[in-house]
């Protein structure tokens, strides 16, 4: 192999975020994917309704259950899972579409969608996001005024039990100023790209040169 021989791509990271509602998930997720290249933001399938300023194949692909019921008879979901009576999933081969072109995906999806994407793809890094305190979670659920009080005190409790699953994720980040937390967050996905195993195609073209 000549020095000016092209070097093998590697294989895009998966990247599973996980966090209570309110913790800032969102908005990180979309620094990370505008600030940290090339990374992609997988597009889940969900039943629920869209809201007024989302779009159909840009925020989810939005699905009747029946629709949504087919894909999981015929296997198609990487993950999925019931959250707040509606479902979401992950679509298997637009997964493995993103990744074989060696561009890393950033899937925001909660602890039950996490756990079954480590058992089938074990090489996923999963990181998991905190708010500095229970109260500062529950300040900002109610300040945002986006839900009534019945659903604010089903998402803190739902909370509750997500926090404690922390352990089971490579990373834990809390979001006590969304600056460091987006910062955090990039210095992760640039770690994770240079491990030695993802690296291999690349170092052994390079070493091919010394031959």
């Amino acid at each position: 192999m000549s020095a000016s021989s092209p070097a093998k791509k590697t294989r895009g990271t998966l990247l599973v975020i996980s966090a209570p509602s309110g913790s800032g998930k969102t908005t990180l997720v979309r620094r990370l994917v505008s600030e940290v290249g090339p990374v992609e933001f997988s597009i889940s399938y969900t039943t629920r309704a869209a809201r007024p300023s989302e779009k159909d194949g840009v925020d989810y692909h939005f699905v009747s259950e029946k629709v949504f019921r087919k894909k999981i008879e015929r296997s198609e979901f990487l993950e999925w899972a019931e959250v707040y009576e509606k479902l979401y999933g992950t679509d298997r081969r637009e997964t493995e579409a993103v990744l074989g072109r060696g561009v890393d995906l950033v899937l925001d999806i909660d602890v039950q969608g996490a756990e079954q994407v480590k058992r089938a793809m074990p090489e996923a890094v999963l990181i998991f996001i905190l708010p500095p305190s229970f109260q500062v979670l529950e300040q900002r659920l109610r300040g945002r005024r986006q839900n009534p009080p019945d659903d604010i005190e089903r998402r803190l409790a739902v909370a509750r039990r997500e926090v404690s699953q922390y352990r089971n994720y490579d990373y834990a980040v809390v979001n006590d100023d969304i600056d460091r937390c987006a910062g955090l967050l990039r210095s992760i996905v640039f770690a994770e790209r240079a491990k030695r195993e993802r690296m291999e195609p690349i170092v052994k073209g390079i070493l091919d040169s010394f031959q």
